[in-house]
């Protein structure tokens, strides 16, 4: 996931192997969106205004399923903050 601060959004993250974008916004919640492209992936992750590209070219073409973001427990990000490279 690719952490950002832009209107309402605060972080996406695209598995291109499933070709799912996931949007995650500042309410806590989040919208998966399938079959996109890597390239519509590429052109927003690098978006100068990701808020207003968000709204154009996914939120409008995509139907998203909803779902809750999973917060890492404190533990759980320290120990991926600290682990050996390759593990």
């Amino acid at each position: 996931m690719k952490k950002i601060n832009a209107g309402k959004l605060r972080a996406i993250g695209y598995e291109a192997r499933t070709r799912v974008l996931r949007v995650e916004f500042d309410d806590g919640t989040a919208l998966d969106y399938s079959n996109v492209g890597a390239e519509l992936w590429r052109r927003f992750a690098n978006a100068g205004a990701p808020w207003s590209f968000y709204r154009d070219n996914i939120e409008e073409e995509f139907a998203g399923q909803r779902s809750r973001v999973q917060e890492k427990s404190t533990r759980a990000a320290l120990e991926d903050l600290f682990k050996a490279p390759g593990d």
